[in-house]
């Protein structure tokens, strides 16, 4: 027994160095070299390529790249004093035939579990893995609904399943197949795709242990991404078996990886954070940050943290490590934290780049109304909004109500159904409800309204 047991663990020692290795020769990615900085020196994969990807498209058209130095003149947010932003967000599940649930055709709760991830970690939501202890952390005040409303107008779940074949996903065919064939419009919509990475013989196009990679926001005006990217590759891409939390969607998923914090990281990027230690090895500090991270109020690292632990090899001197930001390279379970330097910036690229500020008067979270003539619905109401106890829905007098009154939280889900007759006031009670962003469906016959409120 004792010799069989060595012999396994002698094995599987050896398979864990096999793809170490294999990950350690990837000399390229995107044609741009890739160092060992970028390979997770516990479990071999390659977190995030989004800054290669980044200088890849600069040597595509370097017109689109223009000198942009620090972020000294953006204000500092203070927690708790912002307006919630909402992302409408559209998942295409890349598959070649399989039923959905099996294998990279991930399960419709999968998807919704990654959506909760992601409120989860960008509003730093109590009793969740989101709300981390660490006295910098913010709450982003950004959440993100599936989408309601398909590009035609049809209803949707915010779930495109697409079967592209049995093939291998590679730089190549991603960036000139997968995503402009599949892609809902960029202005509308935050496009997430999901699919199974692979290799090529070629190094420049090899994607075989790369978890995922984010296109950087065009025109923000933030420091350290001075960058106008195409709008039909536009989004973020995701290996499938990092995307989703193992713990309400099981299944399979890489090692380390199963919480879902991959998309986390990679949004982030998509809305202009760079990695904790500004994919450089330089210590030099100053009052911007400006050989780091632009974000001042992280610590400055000379390299990422592989693990949970703070590491002393990864810190500039004088500093203390933060292993738990978001945009270092711990695994899933320790990451947890977001900093109010960091909430600036994503929440400036949101409103001021090119195809993220559209993103904010979009109605594709809403469902599609059955007429375009509504009657009295357009003088439907709803006050407090935000509200903490109780909403109020009304219509002017001279009208009634005769249908349903519904209410779906950001991931689709109806979490209020009544029906109402020959009513022009209807309250509900929503103290009991979690703080974050709601869709109220007003049905009056065949006429339907949508509208959106805030729950503190």
């Amino acid at each position: 027994m004792k010799t069989n047991t060595l012999k396994s663990c002698f094995i599987a020692g050896m398979l864990a160095l096999a793809t170490f290795g294999f990950a350690q020769e990837r000399a390229t990615i995107f044609g741009k070299p890739l160092g060992a900085d970028y390979i997770n020196q516990e479990t071999g994969k390659i977190q995030c390529v989004s800054y290669q990807y980044m200088e890849y498209l600069k040597d595509l058209d370097p017109s689109n790249f223009v000198a942009r130095g620090t972020d000294e003149e953006l204000p500092n947010e203070a927690e708790g004093t912002t307006q919630v932003l909402v992302i409408p967000v559209v998942v295409h599940v890349i598959h070649n035939g399989q039923s959905v649930g099996s294998g990279k055709n991930i399960s419709d709760a999968r998807v919704l579990s990654q959506i909760k991830v992601l409120n989860e970690d960008f509003r730093r939501k109590v009793g969740t893995p989101g709300f981390g202890t660490n006295a910098a952390g913010v709450d982003v005040e950004i959440e993100f609904c599936l989408a309601q409303k398909a590009p035609d107008g049809s209803a949707t779940n915010g779930i495109n399943r697409v079967n592209l074949g049995d093939l291998v996903w590679h730089r190549l065919n991603v960036e000139e197949t997968l995503k402009p064939q599949t892609q809902w419009d960029p202005t509308k919509y935050f496009n997430i795709w999901v699919c199974e990475f692979g290799s090529h013989p070629h190094p420049n196009y090899d994607l075989d242990q790369v978890l995922g990679y984010a296109q950087f926001p065009s025109n923000s005006g933030l420091g350290g991404i001075p960058f106008t990217g195409d709008a039909d590759t536009d989004g973020v891409i995701i290996d499938w078996r990092c995307f989703g939390r193992v713990t309400e969607a099981p299944g399979s998923y890489f090692s380390g990886y199963n919480r879902g914090r991959t998309t986390t990281h990679e949004v982030a990027h998509a809305l202009g954070l760079r990695h904790i230690w500004g994919d450089n090895n330089y210590c030099t500090v100053n009052s911007v940050d400006s050989q780091k991270d632009f974000c001042p109020d992280t610590p400055p690292h000379k390299n990422p943290n592989d693990t949970c632990s703070a590491n002393s090899n990864t810190i500039c001197t004088g500093y203390t490590p933060m292993p738990m930001n978001y945009m270092d390279y711990g695994t899933d379970n320790c990451l947890n934290t977001f900093t109010a330097n960091q909430k600036t910036r994503m929440r400036t690229a949101l409103q001021t780049a090119t195809r993220r500020a559209s993103l904010l008067t979009s109605d594709a979270c809403q469902a599609p109304s059955a007429s375009i003539d509504n009657f009295g619905l357009e003088m439907v109401s709803m006050y407090p909004n935000p509200a903490s106890n109780v909403l109020n829905i009304v219509l002017p007098d001279n009208y009634e109500l005769n249908g349903t009154v519904k209410v779906y939280n950001t991931l689709g889900q109806m979490v209020y159904n009544t029906t109402l007759s020959s009513a022009n006031h209807h309250s509900i009670d929503v103290s009991g409800y979690q703080s974050g962003i709601y869709f109220v469906k007003v049905q009056n016959g065949s006429q339907t309204k949508t509208l959106q409120f805030v729950k503190q």
